[in-house]
């Protein structure tokens, strides 16, 4: 049995291998439960300065468009959304007056979106929250030697190995 409570495969029982499944099954338990985790930490947050307006994937959504102007196509392509996410939460904020949309000049097909002050507030609150959670991480020691910049390393190479995967197996 794995440290996530799940059986190995026969194929799998060499115990080098093992371990690195084991691990690696840890890490994708964990990398699953975090953004849920953050999902609710963010509307723990909103639920306590009394702001109902929105949920936890649309003040995200907010949050990373911030001062940037982009269309949903590009939010989806930078990992932050699913498509359809994308485009039911857009639309759901430019009804609510948290974002201005137009259509690209260069191809009518693309709609751009930025945040209106309105939605630079969820911006700002959001940032805050972040803030907030950097300062504490950093006087708490809470994460190992490598700290923030080692855990980002190893996440970008996860991603980099997950990419190529995507990319080159057919």
């Amino acid at each position: 049995m794995s440290s996530t409570g799940m059986a190995l495969a026969p194929e799998y029982a060499d115990e080098a291998v093992g371990d690195i499944f084991a691990g690696y099954l840890e890490t994708l338990a964990l990398i699953e439960r975090l953004h849920r985790l953050l999902l609710d930490v963010i509307k723990d947050e909103f639920e306590r300065i009394a702001r109902h307006e929105v949920n936890a994937v649309q003040a995200l959504l907010l949050f990373n468009i911030g001062a940037k102007t982009m269309t949903a196509g590009e939010l989806k392509n930078r990992g932050y959304y699913q498509g359809s996410n994308v485009s039911y939460n857009l639309k759901k904020l430019v009804e609510a007056g948290y974002i201005n949309h137009s259509r690209s000049e260069i191809d009518r097909r693309a709609v751009r979106v930025r945040l209106t002050e309105r939605g630079m507030e969820v911006h700002r609150i959001v940032a805050d929250l972040f803030r907030r959670h950097a300062g504490d991480l950093g006087c708490d020691q809470r994460l190992r030697d490598g700290g923030i910049e080692g855990m980002n390393a190893d996440l970008r190479g996860l991603e980099r190995y997950w990419t190529e995967e995507i990319r080159y197996i057919y």
